[in-house]
């Protein structure tokens, strides 16, 4: 088992290990009850962790993490002639749906 990397609470924690089983990759959450101890122990020990099962998988794993943590950011320019950024799928000017969409 080799360590994979910190999320910032149990619900990142939990997502990031169901996407990577998902994709075949064997992934287990740990120290997911620490943070009742936050306190007595530093914070930053009391936070979750992501485990894989092989370490042969490691290189597989941080590529599958950094694409859940880094998602792309879709940019297009509405008919209005608007330019839109993110997650919108609507021109926040006037109210189009994006091009495809």
């Amino acid at each position: 088992m080799r360590r994979l990397a910190q999320a910032p609470n149990l619900a990142i924690a939990t997502l990031w290990a169901d996407v990577l089983r998902s994709e075949g990759v064997g992934a287990s959450v740990q120290r997911e009850f620490l943070c009742a101890v936050a306190g007595q122990l530093p914070p930053d020990q009391c936070l979750p962790e992501i485990w894989i099962d092989d370490d042969a998988q490691l290189e597989r794993a941080r590529r599958l993490l950094h694409a859940l943590q880094h998602p792309p950011q879709r940019q297009w320019h509405c008919v209005c002639g608007e330019f839109v950024e993110g997650g919108f799928e609507r021109c926040w000017q006037c109210g189009a749906a994006m091009p495809g969409a």
